[in-house]
């Protein structure tokens, strides 16, 4: 896959600046935006995005019109990546992430699973969640805690990425659960480290856009939902995911800047869902939301 790196180079505020519009620019197509410090003495600052399959010219030029005049008093450079797995690269090293009774690991980490806890094997893919984001920690630490409380009849995990999430909820609560993704690399994905985790027979999945799919209501309607996307698709899909849930379900939503978190409340408010539970880790939010009753 061809990948162009879009970079702007500038003070650590401005580059901060450029990078929040990044992402509110791409946050749709969910390309990887990222902020750093480029220089030893701190000075200089860079804010880039990654787009695929495009060339550098046309890289430049998407930005330039993403983002308008707002950022380009700075720098911008454009070029192509050598042909390297930079998912699989970002890996290399990392530790396993404990989440609740959760320890996410790769396959060189097996043996740091200590009896008592719920090991998921999650390898490098071209799919988000690895456990080692705020967002995805911080909604297994939320499957832990729900499922630890009560049963649910039917879970649905939206936008799975690598499955990591339907796969904590399907060997916590040994039922079956649904994860799907717009993306059909994360829904294969997804299902391929299910059969790496044992969990084959209890997570089913396909690729679907959004709620409207003919084939949610082979397994809905849904009590527990996870959506750990961005804010923008679950203001879009506020109305959808409603319908899709029971008259007394939960909802767990993440993916979420700190500041999204009014306008997303008043979304699912409109959809009959209350607060029940706010977490913030690493400058990232989940909500848990509850329609119809209160959670223990």
């Amino acid at each position: 896959m061809k990948t162009i790196r879009v970079q702007i180079t500038a003070e650590e505020l401005e580059a901060k600046r450029i990078s929040d519009i990044l992402e509110r620019a791409f946050e749709d197509e969910g390309n990887p935006v990222t902020v750093y410090e480029a220089s030893s003495d701190g000075r200089v600052w860079a804010a880039e995005v990654l787009l695929f399959e495009v060339s550098p010219e046309e890289a430049e030029a998407t930005v330039r019109d993403r983002v308008g005049a707002d950022a380009f008093a700075a720098p911008l450079e454009a070029e192509e990546l050598p042909d390297i797995n930079w998912v699989e690269k970002s890996l290399e090293g990392l530790k396993p992430v404990r989440a609740g009774r959760f320890l996410v690991h790769g396959s060189h980490d097996r043996d740091k699973v200590l009896p008592g806890a719920i090991g998921l094997e999650i390898e490098a893919a071209l799919a988000f969640g690895t456990g080692h984001h705020g967002t995805t920690a911080g909604c297994l630490e939320e499957i832990d805690r729900l499922l630890s409380l009560r049963e649910y009849d039917s879970i649905l995990d939206l936008g799975t990425g690598t499955g990591v999430l339907a796969i904590a909820a399907a060997l916590k609560s040994r039922q079956i659960v649904l994860a799907t993704d717009i993306d059909p690399v994360a829904t294969q994905t997804a299902l391929q480290n299910a059969r790496l985790n044992g969990a084959s027979h209890l997570v089913r999945g396909f690729t679907a856009n959004g709620m409207e799919d003919r084939r949610f209501g082979l397994y809905g309607p849904f009590d527990l939902v996870i959506a750990n996307i961005l804010a923008r698709p679950l203001m879009k899909m506020a109305k959808s995911i409603g319908q899709q849930m029971t008259q007394t379900a939960t909802l767990v939503l993440s993916g979420l800047r700190v500041e999204d978190g009014p306008r997303i409340l008043f979304a699912y408010r409109c959809q009959g869902f209350v607060l029940d539970r706010r977490r913030e880790k690493d400058g990232w939010l989940t909500l848990t939301l509850v329609r119809g009753r209160n959670l223990a």
